[in-house]
């Protein structure tokens, strides 16, 4: 794909994500909010997890989410006993034909997909879940000493139950802070929940066809790095990661009471490029303020460690985020000022 065809005017990238948006919602029930979430992720070129309850639709949305996309896919379930070669592959003893010229042939695992999904990921040790880790940070799979490069778009969107479930493993920090964004499914409302029952309880529900294909992604993700954001709403995206953490003097009391371990770099990179998404998939070249405080919770949410006072008085990373929202000023006077002239200057 050229350079040039590898950028979309707003309008018709927003025109594609909508595309995407209408195929989910003709098999997925409700979850706008996290069909959005998610858009935005993939928009901005990062893995995003799903964390939910067991029958809330996870499974279902990336699978229409896949099929909406025309790109390879494939699922990896992880259980207890799967290994890391499950996921990556290993290589093979093969005999030539008449058992003559033994040689070794690569035999590549699930991970060798453009979507992977990462089904009830936390359900593997974390062994067999750091398989993962330079797949999703540098797409590339390394068997044997030699460097596979994984072919592009790449991404991972994983499933995860509750870690109060039984059979669950925390994911590793590090793994966490791979994933751009962190997703909450909620339960369904009655009303959404009765459409659901006649969907599922009546005759099977297709998949939807593709409405955008690979070169369309690509080009998507590349229009995404193209949205403006000012150097006021940057310092902002940076004010809010350090309030996040309880070492900073900006930090609030909650903050230094309830956190360990604050967010760090990839969390204020995570809020940059998820507001380009918002911004994008609104048919706006630019990135504000209040694009930041839109994916504020489900790029943070997972980049901070509580402590163990935070943890016995139940106070979520959610509450945390909402605490620093309030406490840093977006659009203080001389900020407005700021935006202002480099608008002008754009």
């Amino acid at each position: 794909m050229s350079e040039a065809a590898a950028r979309l005017d707003a309008a018709g990238a927003a025109d594609l994500v909508k595309r995407i948006r209408v195929a989910i919602g003709r098999v997925l029930v409700g979850q706008d909010e996290v069909i959005e979430q998610v858009l935005w992720g993939m928009v901005g070129g990062g893995h995003v997890l799903l964390e939910g309850a067991p029958g809330l639709g996870k499974t279902l949305l990336v699978r229409a989410l896949s099929a909406a996309v025309d790109l390879r896919f494939s699922r990896i379930q992880f259980t207890p006993d799967l290994m890391p070669s499950d996921v990556t592959g290993t290589h093979m003893l093969v005999e030539g034909e008449g058992g003559r010229g033994r040689r070794f042939v690569l035999q590549k695992g699930p991970i060798f997909a453009q979507v992977v999904l990462a089904d009830e990921i936390n359900r593997a040790t974390p062994k067999t879940q750091s398989a993962l880790l330079e797949a999703m940070q540098e797409h590339s799979v390394t068997l044997a000493g030699e460097k596979h490069v994984l072919e592009e778009p790449f991404y991972v969107l994983a499933t995860e139950n509750p870690i109060e479930m039984e059979g669950t493993y925390p994911l590793p920090e590090a793994q966490l802070d791979r994933f751009l964004f962190k997703v909450m499914v909620p339960s369904p409302s009655e009303d959404e929940l009765v459409q659901v029952l006649g969907r599922t309880t009546g005759q099977i529900t297709e998949m939807p066809k593709p409405v955008i294909g690979r070169d369309e992604l690509l080009a998507l993700r590349v229009t995404c790095r193209d949205v403006a954001v000012a150097e006021p709403v940057l310092r902002y995206a940076a004010r809010l990661v350090r309030a996040c953490d309880p070492t900073m003097p900006e930090a609030p009391a909650l903050v230094k009471r309830a956190i360990r371990v604050g967010a760090g770099v990839r969390a204020a990179q995570a809020l940059v490029l998820g507001a380009k998404a918002v911004a994008l998939s609104a048919a706006r070249m630019h990135a504000g303020f209040e694009d930041i405080q839109r994916v504020a919770k489900p790029a943070m949410r997972h980049r901070m460690i509580r402590s163990f006072e935070g943890e016995a008085d139940g106070v979520s990373t959610d509450q945390v985020v909402d605490t620093v929202l309030a406490s840093i000023p977006s659009r203080p006077a001389d900020v407005s000022r700021e935006v202002a002239a480099s608008r002008q200057a754009q």
